[in-house]
Parts: structure tokens; sequence; C-alpha cells
């Protein structure tokens, strides 16, 4: 396949998204946000997604290792990087993980927490994802919501909402993410698809996939004619377009004005045409 990336900060803080490809892998981490609290580490989420990832990548791309046993061995790796830091604090860096990989006749994929993976086949689309987060702290995340964004009152809720959230993250109460941990690849969502039916595919964090699935400002099928003409950055320029519009978060309340985007786009060269 082929595998074209971009990947683009929400404001002036670093990105924390961080993006990779290979002939036969695409693969997209989210970090989360710290909020300001403490984490235990004094590498931070961009020194820790660009670690995680680039281990992914040798982890998985010789093609034979199943999804999860090259998170957990990626995991372990990035964790004996820096035994200085609490990686036992909940706030430890941590990451969404979402990843498709090309083999012989089928794709395999893997997400783990809520970068989703869109797989355009011959009968439609298919959208991979995890949402087990949206299970927890409702009642926080309905508080910061009510606030406009980038306000006082508005920090203080989203710092409140992810304090909750890091006291279950990696629990069978809460959700799974990738942080310092191997054991939670195990509570990654996995399957595989055939190649056979595939056309194309996208791997994105969720603030590029809000744009279908939060702002409704688009569908998967404009999602992809869109990367098809004109390429990954071309897609989170119209995110930003569309945030622009709501800068203040009142039409669509969010944690950020504009979150950090990533977006793997895998185009097949002999994809079939999309049934109608």
């Amino acid at each position: 396949m082929y595998v074209s990336v971009a990947t683009e900060p929400g404001g002036s803080a670093p990105n924390e998204d961080w993006v990779g490809g290979t002939p036969s892998l695409a693969l997209v981490l989210d970090g989360l946000s710290t909020a300001g609290l403490d984490t235990g580490c004094r590498h931070g989420v961009p020194w820790y997604v660009a670690q995680l990832g680039s281990h992914l990548v040798a982890a998985l791309a010789g093609g034979h290792l199943p999804l999860t046993d090259g998170l957990a061995e990626a995991l372990e790796r990035v964790g004996q990087l820096h035994p200085e830091c609490d990686l036992k604090n909940p706030g430890t860096p941590s990451a969404t993980v979402a990843i498709l990989r090309e083999r012989a006749e089928h794709f395999d994929h893997l997400v783990l927490a809520d970068s989703p993976v869109v797989l355009e086949t011959t009968t439609g689309i298919t959208v991979l994802t995890d949402l087990r987060v949206d299970n927890v702290c409702q009642d926080l995340r309905a508080e910061t919501e009510r606030y406009e964004t980038g306000t006082p009152e508005h920090r203080a809720s989203v710092a409140r909402l992810v304090a909750a959230q890091r006291e279950i993250r990696n629990t069978e109460e809460g959700y799974w993410v990738a942080a310092a941990a191997p054991d939670a690849a195990a509570h990654a969502l996995t399957g595989t698809a055939p190649a056979a039916r595939m056309r194309s595919a996208a791997v994105m964090s969720d603030g590029v996939s809000r744009l279908v699935t939060e702002y409704r400002m688009a569908t998967w099928e404009a999602v992809f004619e869109q990367l098809q003409a004109h390429g990954p950055a071309s897609l989170i320029r119209t995110v930003r377009e569309v945030e622009a519009t709501d800068p203040h978060g009142q039409r669509w309340p969010r944690y950020k004005a504009g979150d950090d985007a990533a977006v793997a786009y895998c185009a097949l060269p002999t994809a079939p045409r999309l049934s109608v």
C-alpha cells in the first residue's frame, strides 16, 4: 500500500500526536493531555509518543509478530528508556494507539482508546475504534462542556476531569491506553479484514475524526474523497477551518479550541471500486 501522512499541533504547544508509515504499516498515537498535572516523568508526552512510535515500527515491520505482542514489546522497551522516572505515577505519559498492517491476504488492525482505523471497502465504510473512555467520568465531562473553551473555569474543569480519569486509567473499572505497563496491550481491540475487499484506509487521531463524529461537517465518504484527491494535510486544514468558526467551543464543546491532529492515508494501487 502507499502511505501518506500528516500531523499538526492544535495550537502553540508541542504536538503530542505521532504518525508513521511504511509500505505495509500505518500507525497513529495520540498523547493524552496532562492538563498541567504532575506526570512523574521529566521527558513529557511528545518524547513518549516519539519513542513508542519508533519502537512500534521496529517491532512490527517484519510482519509476523501479532500486533498486541508488538505493542507490548514496544511498551516494555520504552519503559526501559527512563527507569529514573516514576512510571507508577497515574499520570505517566500515555497515548491512544491505532495500527493498520497489510499482509499477504488480509489487513490486521489494532485500536487502543479512541483513535480510529477507518476502512473503505467494496461494500462500504467500517470504523474501528475503542470508546470505553466515553463510559467513565460522564458527570465531569458534562461539567467541562458547560464552559467556553479557554476560560479559567474550563481549564479547571478539564484538570478535574483528567485527574479523575487518571485514577481509573488502565484498570478494569476504567479504560485502557498505552502507558508504562506492557499488559495494557492485551486489552486492545484487534481484528482482520480481507485484502480482496479493501479499497483504501485511514488511520487517525480523534483530532481529525471529530470532523465526522462530533462536528458532523463531513461524511466518511467525503473524507476519503478528499484524502484521495488532496492528501492528509488537506484534511487537517479542513478540520482547522471548521474549528475556526467556533473558537470558544459553544457549538462543539471540547477540551481545546484545536486539538493535535494526525492522519495516515493508505491507498491501494489495485483497489476495487466501491459498490453502490
